[in-house]
């Protein structure tokens, strides 16, 4: 995650007990990882900041490298504007000790990935909309299944990667799978039908396990023993919506 600068996004948001009274999310029809992986060549994964992919799809993450795919991990920015104007957690410090969370996250879940840190700005990547798809278009192949974040999250660069992903897959023999990560701060958990066309994917207590581990390594984000750090950009009320026992994929 990045800043954040919708209006959507502000306050606590849905606090994860109304989650798990949703119907509508309760609803969801099941996909195992197998369902959703077979046939697939690689596993191309477009993250908008350092720690989007594992909070949103840590247990698919690990569950393709378990089953020999390649992994190619897409980090669109480093995440390097979450804490702006402070003077401990600087751009430089935040691109370097971002990158080294996800080696660790990754190693966590036991995932050997391509890393490709693309660099673009974080809070602009809106800006930057028409070389991420050629950068992204360039680095398809037939046989990859992409996921991408969901292009109405409501995070401004999460939106922007989303349609880049879009337009880069559009024409190709990939398929595409969409994830949310900020939706869950805004989505009305109590409406009557789902917002999007989407599955759950059940994880395995392992794999659950293996992704709490892999989430504490971005101790940056969760401000855990981190000086400097007053407003963590993952305070508990948001890791709880990506501790559930399953992940959402829109298909």
């Amino acid at each position: 995650m990045g800043v954040v600068a919708l209006p959507r996004i502000v306050g606590l948001g849905r606090r994860e007990a109304d989650w798990r009274r949703s119907r509508w999310l309760a609803a969801l029809d099941e996909r195992t990882p197998a369902e959703l992986l077979l046939g697939w060549q690689r596993v191309v994964l477009v993250s908008p900041h350092p720690d989007d992919e594992t909070l949103a799809c840590g247990g698919l993450l690990r569950a393709a490298g378990a089953m020999g795919l390649d992994v190619h991990l897409v980090s669109v920015t480093d995440g390097e504007a979450c804490y702006p104007g402070n003077a401990r957690w600087t751009p430089e410090r935040l691109r370097a000790v971002r990158s080294s969370e996800v080696a660790h996250a990754l190693a966590a879940l036991g995932v050997r990935a391509q890393v490709h840190r693309l660099g673009l700005p974080d809070g602009d990547v809106d800006g930057h909309r028409e070389a991420l798809e050629a950068t992204l278009r360039s680095m398809l192949r037939p046989g990859d299944l992409v996921l991408a974040p969901w292009e109405q999250d409501g995070h401004p660069d999460h939106d922007a990667v989303g349609h880049a992903a879009i337009a880069a897959v559009a024409g190709s023999d990939a398929r595409l799978l969409r994830y949310p990560v900020w939706a869950w701060h805004w989505l009305q958990a109590d409406a009557r039908q789902a917002p999007f066309e989407a599955v759950r994917m059940p994880l395995p207590h392992a794999t659950i396990a293996r992704k709490q581990r892999a989430i504490a390594c971005f101790a940056s984000q969760l401000g855990l023993g981190v000086p400097g750090v007053a407003s963590p950009v993952l305070p508990p009320h948001v890791v709880e919506r990506f501790e559930r026992p399953f992940e959402v994929y829109l298909t």
